[in-house]
C-alpha cells in the first residue's frame, strides 16, 4: 500500500488530470478544460483500440505520483476503469492524494460484450473509492446505460448525475469546484433525466434505499 504525504499540503494547487479514453477531438471538452487553467493536464493512456490495464494503470499511477501535489482525476468513456484498478491494484486508503474524481460516461459494465474493448481489463472493481467522486451519464444515454451508471455509483459510493456533457460543458466545471472544495456542494443540484422514464425512476427509488 502506498502512502503519500506533502510537506506543505494546503500550500499546493490540486492538479486537475484529465484522462481520455481516446483520442481528444476539437471542441471536446477536456481540451476546452486544459486550456482555462494551468493546473489542468491531459493524460492520454493511449492504445485506444486495444487497451492494457497495466499499462494505462501505470500511466495514471506515474501521473499520480509525479504530480508531487494533491491530485483530482476527471476520466472519460473507459478510462474509468483505470482509476478503478488503480485504486484495486495500488490499495488506495483514506491517505492518498486523490482529493475526488469525475468520471464521464463510464461503458456498461453490465454488458460487457457490448464493448469489446472492456474484456481487457477483467471484471470492473466495485469496492468504494475512497474519496470524493461522481459517475456521470450523458442525457441522451440510453436506459440500460443510465441504469448501469446507477449501479457503478452505488458500489463506488459515488453520486450518480445524468448531464448534458456537449460543448464546454461548464456544468461539469462547476462540478469540478465542488470536488474542489471551491464551491458548497449543495451549491450544485445535478439532474439525473429530462424525462420520467419510468425504468430509470425505479432504478434510483431502488438506488437512494427507498
Amino acid at each position: 500500500m502506498a502512502t503519500f504525504r506533502y510537506p506543505n499540503e494546503q500550500d499546493h494547487l490540486p492538479l486537475i488530470l484529465l484522462v481520455p479514453g481516446g483520442p481528444l477531438r476539437d471542441g471536446h471538452w477536456m481540451k476546452r478544460w486544459a486550456q482555462w487553467s494551468e493546473h489542468c493536464r491531459v493524460l492520454e493512456l493511449g492504445m485506444w483500440d486495444e487497451p492494457h490495464r497495466n499499462t494505462w494503470v501505470n500511466k495514471l499511477n506515474l501521473a499520480i505520483r509525479r504530480a508531487d501535489r494533491p491530485v483530482v482525476i476527471v476520466t472519460d468513456d473507459i478510462a474509468a476503469l483505470a482509476l478503478a484498478w488503480w485504486v484495486e491494484f495500488e490499495s488506495v486508503g483514506a491517505e492518498n492524494p486523490v482529493l475526488g474524481a469525475i468520471t464521464v460516461n463510464p461503458p456498461n459494465m453490465d454488458l460487457p460484450g457490448a464493448d469489446p474493448r472492456l474484456s481487457r481489463f477483467g471484471a470492473c472493481p466495485r469496492q468504494p473509492l475512497p474519496f470524493t467522486s461522481f459517475v456521470v451519464s450523458d442525457l441522451d444515454a440510453s436506459v440500460a446505460q443510465q441504469r448501469s451508471v446507477i449501479r457503478l455509483a452505488k458500489d463506488w459510493g459515488a453520486s450518480p448525475v445524468c448531464d448534458d456533457t456537449r460543448g464546454d460543458w461548464a456544468s461539469g466545471w462547476m462540478m469540478l469546484q465542488t470536488v474542489l472544495g471551491l464551491v458548497p456542494a449543495g451549491a450544485m443540484t445535478p439532474r439525473w433525466t429530462q424525462d420520467e422514464n419510468l425504468a430509470v425512476r425505479e432504478a434510483l427509488r431502488q438506488w437512494a434505499g427507498i
